[in-house]
């Protein structure tokens, strides 16, 4: 490729915290739950990297046509893939991409195809951008991406702290979990936590059903614990995991769970898991023995205990009916009868139609950046 530097490049990274950053100075970006991707460009050529510096191009190939009519000839822009589904942004829809046959790739790209949301720009032409400052570099991606149209979109931007606040409360309803912060005198720092990003965490009350060894081998430590919510007819749903904890903890939790190991699969509410887990998947039950959406082939075997402990736990927002991510340890809870641990102790957040945000580049619609003070 004819560029200023060639792939791969390392991204620029984040940072968590609790809050946004006050004072002047910042620019503030709903944070999109996708896969984050640079595309370059030279010409006809196209290449699409993942944060992890690998081609993604097999893996959604409907974007390249929309991306070689919205992108200048030559250049390199930073952004994220997203998957749009009926009830927000859908990163399970995204994890199906990542399949080896090409068939399955084409098909899933005509039934739910993806989009790509642009947010810097670090090269254009001959001129490499990383250097410049991200006021200068925004500036630059609205005026090449003037003309975008879906599925290639420019993502919303504001200095105006108050409404990035805003949109965090309201912008979680259309999947996306938290806002991202940005020096406008930072240069691009390629893979240096830089950026800021601050997410949703809340707490719920989970019942520890089971748990997993951990890697260093079975009987060693624990690796982590699978927890599980009750639906308002009583089936337990396996929900998650938690799997923060020090090596001294996880080689207490051996002893611990030891006691709830004793004939836990005899009524255990999973037990049936591997003998039937089509039959689970099909009524809608959630269970630990079903395929991982992280790492296709991973170990998902699992030690039983009996249902009787409560664990509150933190977590950032839900993915249908699964925590997004791992789950935070914070602490046994004693005092909660497991039965308790129900779903509808959840925050609901009210859904917020996707289309707004998108659309929040075109000045004419509410929130704009031109409007927005970008």
């Amino acid at each position: 490729m004819r560029l200023p530097f060639t792939p791969p490049l390392q991204p620029m990274l984040s940072s968590a915290a609790e809050a946004l950053p006050a004072g002047d100075g910042w620019l503030f970006e709903p944070k999109w739950d996708g896969f984050r991707t640079l595309a370059f460009r030279d010409g006809d050529e196209i290449l699409l990297q993942s944060r992890d510096e690998k081609p993604m191009n097999r893996y959604f190939p409907e974007l390249l046509a929309p991306l070689a009519n919205a992108l200048p000839g030559r250049c390199v822009v930073d952004g994220e893939i997203v998957i749009v589904g009926a009830g927000g942004l859908d990163f399970e829809a995204l994890l199906l991409r990542i399949h080896p046959a090409a068939s399955r790739v084409k098909l899933l790209a005509v039934q739910s195809p993806a989009s790509f949301v642009a947010w810097d720009l670090l090269a254009l032409g001959d001129e490499d951008l990383r250097a410049a400052p991200l006021a200068v570099r925004r500036e630059r991606l609205e005026q090449v991406l003037a003309r975008a149209t879906p599925p290639v979109h420019l993502s919303p931007a504001t200095r105006d702290r108050a409404l990035a606040e805003d949109w965090f409360r309201r912008f979680e309803g259309a999947g996306l979990d938290g806002v991202m912060a940005k020096r406008l005198n930072e240069p691009y720092r390629a893979g240096e936590r830089t950026m800021i990003k601050v997410k949703h965490t809340r707490t719920a009350d989970c019942v520890v059903a089971g748990f997993r060894w951990h890697k260093t081998g079975v009987g060693t430590m624990v690796g982590s614990l699978l927890l599980g919510l009750y639906d308002d007819e009583g089936t337990l749903h396996h929900v998650g995991v938690t799997a923060a904890f020090s090596n001294a903890a996880r080689k207490q939790l051996v002893a611990e769970l030891a006691p709830l190991r004793r004939n836990a699969l005899e009524s255990h509410p999973w037990r049936d898991w591997a003998e039937a887990p089509s039959g689970a998947n099909a009524t809608g039950q959630r269970l630990p023995g079903a395929s991982s959406r992280w790492n296709r082939g991973k170990d998902l075997s699992w030690e039983p205990l009996r249902p009787e402990r409560v664990s509150e736990v933190a977590y950032d927002h839900m993915q249908g009916t699964r925590f997004r991510h791992a789950a935070q340890f914070v602490r046994w809870r004693p005092d909660k009868r497991p039965q308790d641990c129900r779903y509808d102790q959840l925050e609901v957040t009210p859904p917020y139609e996707l289309e707004l945000v998108f659309g929040a580049r075109d000045p004419r619609r509410p929130g704009s950046t031109s409007r927005q003070g970008s």
